[in-house]
């Protein structure tokens, strides 16, 4: 009986250890599989990856962030769930291992990545119920199972006899005794393959019924979306002049199609809000009526339309989180002005608005840059369309001249009148400034770095921008030669960004181009390179090319 007892502990070989590793990854494989079919009953942000994703993003000191979307892009997310996942599976083969021997500690170890994945989804700032543990606790329970039972066919069998362990054996022809200390036992190598290989397509099967209800989830909202008809405004944006665009090869658009819109935020999933459900509300420091408005309240208002362009304070000198739409929507300032909102200037009690999207992010904005002419609004529409839900439907906030972390909330869903004393926003308790009007800066967007152009005449163009200032000018150089003054196209209003060109008889050899922008109030752009944080990135954007 003693010699059946301690089968558990005998020595594995390299064979079962590394079946014990394929159990571990099929284990995680059947956790992950139940937990978003779970999801999809509770909501898909309760998804472990999900979840876990999100705190590590909300974990991540700035500069990391910083140099994911620098080098990764719009495809930090995907990198990053890519990376969990990879984790996951490096520590279910360890745990697979570690369970050949101590079975118990190995599957107590899946059900701990169950806790954590829990916590984490509890602790999301949209989570409003303990539900959203429900998916990590019961998946990982199921492969914690699955885990014990696949192990359990590496361990059964009888041991070896202790006779035949201490018989004498032949090696290269000479008599020594076998080593009793770990003797193999027996296992059921065809219950072991039958249960694997089940555990393999049950969970394959679950996990693709996850993820269709998950991707079916918002089908309300997708359905609130396609009935919104946005109705003509009443304060229209004015024609875009022929002249406000250049039929130049390689240069941007002047407005930019929706789906090549950039996309910078925290969220690993899309929020798919029901039009129809969605409410705002408006309250805080200094708010004489709250309200509560629905998206048709905000619908049948007075709307504004109007050309804006928007940039992340991420955008690298040169790089591409800048965009130009037409947007349309409400009025921020008539709105807050309707509560009883009055700005500092004029005596009113919060220099800070709080705005609070549906998964929980929050942005502040000085309560004086809405109320100061500028047009700050709740959009509803881009480019003559309802809101992408990527880019916020039903409603967002839209400031021209400001920053998108400091005032571009998607998904809006709260606004609170406060002070800059009294609550820090979630990019400023990250290091981030608590204001941040955009900088005065310009792109060479053609010819592109490293190009090879011919010899003769090269024009060079891009786009400048400096929202709520307007460009006055913009300038360019070749290698250590003087400014040159490009020639701009015509301007469509101070929020939007301005293209511009120089040709240039280029000749043979290496050359660097560089460019420089003054904005209306004469400031030039400056040379001093700054990093994005705390409040956007400076400096002169240049490219190095060969002409051939």
């Amino acid at each position: 009986m003693k010699d059946e007892e301690k089968d558990q502990r005998v020595r594995p070989g390299w064979p079962r250890l590394a079946l014990g590793a394929l159990s571990g990854v099929l284990a995680g494989f059947a956790s992950l599989a139940v937990a978003e079919l779970l999801a999809a009953a509770v909501r898909p942000q309760s998804s472990p990856v999900i979840a876990v994703g999100g705190a590590s993003i909300d974990a991540t000191p700035a500069p990391v962030k910083d140099w994911a979307i620098r080098h990764f892009g719009t495809d930090d997310k995907l990198v990053l769930q890519c990376g969990i996942l990879a984790v996951l599976a490096v520590l279910a083969l360890a745990l697979g291992a570690l369970a050949v021997r101590f079975r118990r500690v190995g599957a107590a170890g899946v059900l701990l990545f169950g806790v954590v994945g829990a916590a984490a989804a509890v602790s999301r700032p949209d989570s409003t119920s303990f539900a959203d543990a429900l998916p990590s606790v019961l998946g990982a329970l199921a492969g914690a199972l699955l885990l014990y039972g696949l192990v359990g066919h590496l361990t059964t069998g009888k041991r070896t006899p202790a006779s035949a362990a201490g018989a004498v054996v032949k090696q290269a022809g000479e008599s020594q005794p076998a080593s009793s200390e770990f003797p193999e036992c027996g296992w059921d190598r065809r219950g072991f393959v039958l249960a694997a290989a089940s555990a393999a397509a049950v969970s394959a099967a679950v996990g693709a019924v996850g993820r269709s209800l998950n991707a079916s989830h918002g089908q309300d909202a997708i359905a609130s979306r396609q009935k919104v008809v946005l109705p003509s405004p009443g304060s229209p944006a004015g024609p875009v002049s022929k002249r406000a665009g250049f039929h130049i090869q390689g240069i941007s658009p002047f407005v930019t199609p929706n789906g090549d819109f950039y996309r910078v935020d925290t969220a690993l999933v899309v929020p798919k809000v029901d039009a129809t459900a969605w409410r705002l509300r408006i309250h805080g420091k200094g708010v004489r009526h709250p309200g509560v408005y629905s998206f048709d309240d905000l619908l049948h208002r007075e709307l504004i339309e109007r050309d804006i362009t928007l940039t992340c304070v991420s955008n690298e000198v040169g790089g591409p989180y800048v965009g130009n739409a037409r947007w349309i929507g409400v009025r921020l300032a008539d709105l807050l002005a309707e509560c009883g909102v009055k700005p500092p200037s004029r005596g009113g009690p919060a220099d800070q608005l709080v705005s609070r999207s549906v998964d929980g992010m929050t942005i502040g904005s000085p309560v004086e840059d809405l109320m100061d002419g500028r047009d700050a609004m709740l959009a509803l529409g881009m480019n003559g369309e309802p809101l992408p839900f990527d880019h916020g439907f039903p409603v967002r906030m839209i400031v021209p001249g400001l920053y998108g972390f400091v005032s571009a909330c998607k998904w809006i869903e709260d606004i609170e009148l406060t002070t800059f004393d009294s609550y820090d926003p979630y990019w400023v308790k990250r290091g981030w400034a608590r204001k941040a009007p955009i900088k005065t800066e310009s792109r060479i967007d053609t010819p592109k770095p490293f190009a090879r152009p011919q010899a003769g005449t090269v024009m060079i163009a891009g786009v400048a921008w400096a929202q709520h200032r307007g460009i006055d000018k913009v300038e360019v150089r070749i290698d250590d030669g003087p400014w040159q003054e490009a020639h701009l196209a015509a301007e469509d209003t101070r929020d939007t960004w301005r293209q511009w060109s120089l040709p240039w008889q280029a000749y043979k050899g290496g050359h660097t181009l560089t460019v420089r922008a003054t904005d209306r109030t004469g400031a030039v752009q400056t040379d001093k390179r700054t990093r994005t944080i705390p409040d956007g990135a400076s400096g002169w954007h240049s490219v190095v090319v060969t002409v051939e």
